[in-house]
């Protein structure tokens, strides 16, 4: 395993040290530990082709989108939910703010 830090400083990513497999980004927080849920997962896709295609198959595996108020203009992620009503979000990397993610 390797890691890689981002940018902003707060970020590290474990990768396979061959650079074979998906990679796992973590960030760091500040913010006080919730009951619930205790992480928030971003998938990171190439495009926004991609992140449609993302979204619509985990809908298709029991997700849902969320009605979330705090959206951006024009955001580079989708919020959605399990069916556990864990929160995560899909992110195209083409449309991120430069030095985010």
């Amino acid at each position: 395993m390797a890691t890689e830090e981002w940018a902003s400083g707060t970020w590290r990513t474990l990768v396979h040290a061959d650079g074979s497999g998906r990679a796992l980004a973590l960030q760091r927080s500040e913010s006080p530990a919730e009951s619930h849920p205790r992480i928030h997962l971003d998938l990171f896709v190439d495009t926004t082709a991609e992140q449609e295609a993302e979204v619509e198959r985990l809908v298709g595996l029991g997700a849902s989108v969320l009605d979330w108020d705090l959206y951006p203009p024009n955001p580079d992620f989708v919020v959605l939910a399990d069916p556990d009503g864990n929160a995560f979000c899909v992110v195209d990397l083409s449309r991120a703010p430069s030095g985010d993610h």
